[in-house]
């Protein structure tokens, strides 16, 4: 009988582990805005400069 409820809570035990780690996964992340959960690095790109590269490469090739 002992062994039985001792195999019972760690098999409970083992499904709530389970079930937080599911839990966990579709729970959109904390910070960034963003799905990706990034922090915010996301923000940080400089689309003048990206811009400013492309037109200085595509001036190269002509």
């Amino acid at each position: 009988m002992v062994q039985e409820i001792i195999i019972f809570i760690i098999f409970a035990l083992a499904a709530a582990y389970v079930i937080r780690l599911l839990i966990a996964n579709f729970r959109p992340k904390q910070g960034g805005g963003c799905a990706k959960g990034c922090g915010g690095a996301c923000s940080t790109i400089d689309f003048n400069k990206i811009k400013n590269d492309l037109e200085a490469k595509s001036t190269l090739l002509r």
